[in-house]
């Protein structure tokens, strides 16, 4: 027979078994408070269901008591949530994981669909079903100050924003980007989002791997030669994410540390980015 631990580690779509339940984490928000939806899987009984408490509060898992001890973040979509078992001896100490700063970001506005169909007949091609929706309720963002991602080798900046629909002002276009940026060096199936410092943001059109998010560094424009093709320069893209949420999950302000101290954080100006 297994020996139940005080103590468990549940990774984000990872239930974990405590016993008496089986015990996941629906969503994990950085605050402040910092909170998450547990969700209690009965072993046996009542039916399973869910409670929201903030870090280091309680919630009842049968006849046992269990507390929200703890949360690391690898970036906005990924973490693990620490419980502990609250017994009369159990240690007080204050929660020593890392929230994660989200990305600021400032929306143009909102795309309706006679806008979004205009934009795809100019573009001569249908836009990915995620991003589409993305679009439709932002039309591109501004980030509200420089961003980076853990990794990553490029920052985007409030004057290299995600583009958007605005043909007035070719620099942030969507369409103008597409003659000006990818059809020099990418094929139709990718379309270019973004043009960071250090390389070109695209998105994938078609499936496979339809609206995952790829970065064509600066150098791999010209490699091996100028002259290459397509075919060539796309063999060297760097996957980044699924799709554009998760994406900008992994962004966040600079100068801020890749993360920070969640018993340190009491700042009210935490914005956590809408997912689709």
């Amino acid at each position: 027979m297994r020996s139940f631990t005080n103590v468990e580690v549940i990774p984000n779509n990872v239930p974990v078994d405590l016993g008496p339940a089986r015990l996941g984490v629906g969503w994990v928000a950085p605050g402040p408070p910092v909170s998450a939806e547990i969700i209690v899987m009965p072993t046996s009984g009542p039916d399973s269901y869910d409670v929201v408490v903030n870090l280091s509060e309680t919630f009842p898992v049968g006849e046992e008591v269990w507390r929200f001890a703890d949360v690391n973040f690898d970036n906005a979509n990924q973490w693990q949530v620490t419980v502990r078992r609250v017994d009369a001896d159990e240690p007080q100490d204050p929660p020593r994981g890392y929230v994660w700063d989200p990305a600021r970001l400032n929306p143009y506005g909102r795309l309706g669909e006679e806008q979004l169909a205009s934009v795809e007949a100019a573009l001569g091609q249908d836009l990915p079903p995620r991003y589409r929706r993305w679009l439709a309720r932002n039309n591109g963002a501004s980030p509200a100050v420089e961003h980076h991602g853990a990794g990553l080798p490029f920052r985007l900046l409030p004057e290299t924003p995600l583009l958007g629909v605005h043909p007035r002002h070719p620099a942030i276009d969507l369409v103008a980007a597409q003659e000006l940026h990818r059809d020099r060096w990418l094929s139709r199936e990718y379309l270019v989002i973004a043009v960071p410092s250090g390389g070109l943001l695209a998105v994938k059109v078609n499936h496979p791997y339809g609206d995952a998010v790829w970065f064509l560094p600066e150098d791999d424009r010209w490699a091996p030669t100028a002259s290459a093709g397509a075919a060539d320069r796309e063999q060297r893209l760097v996957y980044l994410a699924q799709d554009i949420s998760h994406f900008i999950g992994r962004m966040q302000p600079v100068p801020a540390a890749p993360s920070e101290k969640i018993a340190a954080s009491d700042s009210t100006d935490l914005n956590w980015w809408e997912q689709p």
